[in-house]
């Protein structure tokens, strides 16, 4: 995580915080020592797979990863559908 000062009055109150995975966190230096004090990493913070925001992320193990032809397959079949039925739609040149 990176942290930069705030310009302005409000320099002492605020820092923006970007994460890891580009989050930006407007905090107060306070809760930034706060964190810094506590001993265990809190889990959500540091798993991108168990952010609160992320929905459908499903965690693997090593190997069992969803093959990149699945993706290609699914792209290629949803292409053909759409192409099937635009056909269908009468003025079209």
């Amino acid at each position: 995580m990176t942290a930069q000062q705030t310009k302005g009055a409000k320099a002492a109150e605020t820092k923006f915080v970007t994460t890891n995975t580009g989050r930006i966190l407007r905090v107060n230096p306070d809760q930034l020592e706060a964190a810094a004090r506590t001993s265990a990493p809190d889990v959500h913070a540091t798993d991108p797979a168990r952010r609160a925001d992320v929905l459908f992320r499903k965690r693997r193990d090593e190997g069992h990863e969803i093959s990149a032809w699945w993706m290609i397959g699914a792209f290629l079949a949803t292409s053909g559908l759409v192409i099937l039925l635009l056909s269908g739609v009468p003025g079209v040149a």
